[in-house]
């Protein structure tokens, strides 16, 4: 019977924060996205990562409990801190994916990944849903190719915020992040997911990629210190670096372990 490693971290942990929970499946050869999708289920973690290498590349697939995530930041932290407590990273390795790649860069205690950056692709009227749903001041609206990008007065009314999920899940749009200027940082943010199970995510790599452009016009500096209000927080040090967004972040293994064959579904 053959074991497949599996792997639970904290990623983005810092200054007290607990960041954001995720499985990592190392997985001899892939399996289906019936299989992956089910097992994600059972685990019952926010993202749970399934990792294979495939002619010496290093290959990933996420998922939430519910459905594939097409791109999942602290979960390409959770699999570089198995790849790397594994000693299977040295120093850096990439991971791909099927928009294309992310790199990873261990150093010390803290993971560095490197995605490409997300722009933003139009301004629009917030939905009346949205702004009912959230009830605070919405300065502007943007969509982009991933999540839409929201942006409030400041850090306090961010902090105070009671969204209405009910109302929000009135609008079709999937899920955005609210963002502000921080107090003591240079932003702050919280990402919700009316449409799915969590609602509201604990730290989100995929958010901090077009939330590193929007702030680094807005501030004019490349190099940014990012908190994510969430249950557990999230802590981000970000960098834009021309078409891509460095994010750095600690990480916390809480259990390792094996389980039996997976079953491949037809």
């Amino acid at each position: 019977m053959t074991k497949f490693s599996i792997y639970q971290v904290f990623s983005s942990i810092d200054k007290g924060l607990k960041g954001n929970t995720a499985a990592v499946v190392h997985l001899d050869n892939p399996i289906n996205k019936k299989s992956m999708q089910s097992l994600a289920a059972d685990l019952n973690q926010p993202a749970t990562s399934f990792i294979w290498n495939e002619k010496g590349d290093w290959n990933v697939r996420w998922f939430a409990p519910d459905e594939e995530i097409g791109l999942c930041g602290h979960g390409a932290f959770a699999s570089f801190s198995f790849l790397k407590d594994e000693s299977v990273m040295k120093q850096s390795l990439a991971l791909k994916y099927e928009q294309g790649t992310i790199e990873g860069t261990a150093i010390g205690s803290a993971i560095t990944i490197k995605l490409s950056a997300i722009q933003r692709v139009r301004q629009i009227d917030p939905p009346d849903p949205i702004v009912k749903g959230l009830g605070i001041p919405i300065l502007e609206m943007y969509e982009t190719t991933n999540k839409h990008l929201i942006v409030t007065e400041n850090e306090s009314v961010l902090r105070s915020m009671k969204p209405d999920f009910n109302t929000l899940r009135q609008s079709s749009i999937f899920g955005y992040a609210v963002t502000a200027p921080g107090d003591k940082s240079d932003f702050v943010s919280r990402t919700l997911v009316p449409h799915v199970g969590q609602l509201e995510d604990h730290a989100t790599g995929s958010s901090h990629a077009f939330l590193t452009p929007y702030w680094a016009e807005q501030l004019g500096k490349k190099s940014m210190k990012a908190f994510q209000f969430s249950q557990r927080g999230g802590y981000f040090e970000c960098q834009l670096e021309g078409d891509f967004v460095k994010l750095s972040g600690g990480y916390e293994r809480i259990a390792t372990g094996k389980i039996n064959d997976l079953v491949d579904f037809n």
